[in-house]
């Protein structure tokens, strides 16, 4: 039963920060699926569609709908790889120069989500997360 809780709990926390997140995005024209495309490209540079997929735990269909969202954007473009089926996707000008505005908002956002929750326990959550996630891959 505790854990019928947990993941209950967790999917409402999940949907809930997603749509907070989607809020404070809305206004720029990003949702929060695309902001994590965005996020993943800049801290680990270009990558494939596929490992996008993998990293992020997206099927390929809505993963292909984000990056078309983007592309139309001109926040991120696609480069054929070695491969003709291949294809890298790495963040134009325009979104490194967009970014910081973009990340401000997040960061904003992820502070007052967490303004109740004491340093501590912060720690506590990222450390258990972390961790859970390492057994789970």
């Amino acid at each position: 039963m505790l854990s019928h809780e947990l993941f209950h709990t967790l999917h409402q926390l999940s949907r809930h920060l997603t749509n907070k997140l989607n809020e404070a995005l809305k206004p720029l024209g990003l949702y929060s699926a695309q902001w994590s495309v965005i996020y993943v490209l800049k801290t680990k540079g270009s990558l494939t569609q596929k490992e996008l997929c993998e990293y992020l735990f997206v099927e390929a269909p809505p993963m292909t709908r984000n990056i078309q969202r983007l592309v139309k954007q001109g926040y991120v473009s696609q480069i054929q790889g070695k491969d003709k089926r291949e294809k890298f996707v790495q963040l134009t000008d325009i979104a490194l120069e967009e970014y910081p505005k973009w990340e401000h908002i997040v960061n904003t956002v992820n502070h007052e989500l967490m303004k109740n929750l004491p340093s501590d326990s912060q720690q506590e959550l990222l450390k258990l997360q972390k961790s859970w996630l390492n057994q789970i891959l």
